[in-house]
């Protein structure tokens, strides 16, 4: 075990699985020579050489589709797309291509391809460089869509990710890159993480897609997230003492709903968290689940706590993504709630 941001379990990840399959290639925009611009490509290029980390046109249609052909042909890309804002014009592949690939085959072919990208807010990147837009990848049938809140998960779920054999889109929360943040400068300082760096074992090791992790337990109520929101989730209980379980996602699709249910069912009361906006966004799928699951067990309504149903606001994005006061209060009407 040694201590690892998020980005150098990341970096990791790739470099243990690069060394056990010649097939892993690794390549984006300014991944290679450069390392990719939060770095998490860093030295891959030089220990591996230009054929199998290298660096792509700015144009996000050509990686990813360029990606889906190399996994059909037999290898496993581990693409970067810079940031999830620039996801949209790979949508079609993905959703067209890499998803459908297994079904329009006849099982003949699989498309083993792991899409990385950066997501969230909190880095003053603006509406271009902010956006979550997990819950549209969340709608396909054949893609798993992952968000891990730890080093120790994204490690371990980026070798799963790369080892399936279907595609997988693997979202990186920006904030929880490099360990402690503590808000805007000209703010208190915030818990919002209190796992900056995580014990992770320098080999390889692998974590199941599709299962959820408890973070904290509790009786009172349920907090349903994932990502960033996971240690929000923890700084708004910590400030309220309201004795909260929290659950930690991990997967969005396949989704741990058994884990999730229990939780719901033990408590009577939930709160789904996430950064993206409310209306359509994965909260919404979260709650039809848990009410078609649990509705006999609640002692109040589901409530959902998220960003704004507007476009990602710069100047006030501190105040767009709920903070812990945000949630602090949301927690309090909740278990106060008839």
């Amino acid at each position: 075990m040694v201590q690892m941001t998020m980005i150098e379990a990341i970096r990791s990840a790739m470099d243990v699985m690069m060394e056990r399959d010649d097939g892993v290639v690794v390549f984006g925009e300014d991944v290679g020579y450069f390392g990719g611009v939060f770095r998490c490509t860093a030295g891959l290029q030089k220990k591996y050489g230009a054929s199998r980390v290298f660096d792509s046109p700015i144009n996000e249609s050509g990686i990813v589709g360029a990606g889906i052909g190399m996994a059909v042909y037999g290898l496993r890309p581990c693409i970067e797309v810079q940031f999830a804002d620039y996801i949209y014009p790979a949508y079609d592949q993905i959703v067209s291509e890499a998803a459908r690939i297994r079904y329009r085959s006849a099982n003949d072919f699989t498309a083993p391809i792991t899409i990385r990208s950066p997501v969230g807010g909190g880095i003053f990147g603006g509406q271009t460089h902010s956006q979550s837009p997990e819950a549209l990848f969340t709608h396909v049938s054949g893609l798993k869509t992952i968000m891990p809140s730890t080093p120790y998960d994204a490690k371990g779920l980026l070798i799963s990710a790369i080892e399936d054999d279907d595609p997988v889109i693997f979202f990186e929360p920006k904030r929880l890159y490099n360990g402690p943040f503590d808000g805007h400068h000209d703010r208190p300082a915030q818990n919002w993480n209190s796992h900056p760096l995580g014990n992770v074992p320098e080999d390889y090791y692998t974590l199941p897609i599709g299962k959820a992790a408890v973070r904290r337990e509790g009786s009172a109520v349920t907090i349903v997230t994932y990502g960033t929101m996971c240690f929000v989730a923890e700084a708004a209980v910590q400030e309220t003492g309201i004795d909260a379980e929290i659950i930690d996602l991990r997967t969005l699709l396949p989704l741990d709903i058994d884990t999730i249910a229990q939780s719901v069912k033990k408590t009577g009361r939930c709160m789904v968290l996430h950064e993206a906006t409310l209306t359509s966004g994965f909260g919404a799928e979260l709650s039809a689940q848990l009410q078609e699951q649990c509705f006999y067990h609640l002692e109040a309504p589901i409530i959902r706590v998220t960003g704004w149903d507007t476009p990602y606001p710069h100047a006030q994005e501190w105040d767009y993504f709920p903070g812990p006061a945000r949630v602090g209060r949301e927690l309090k009407e909740l278990t106060e709630a008839a």
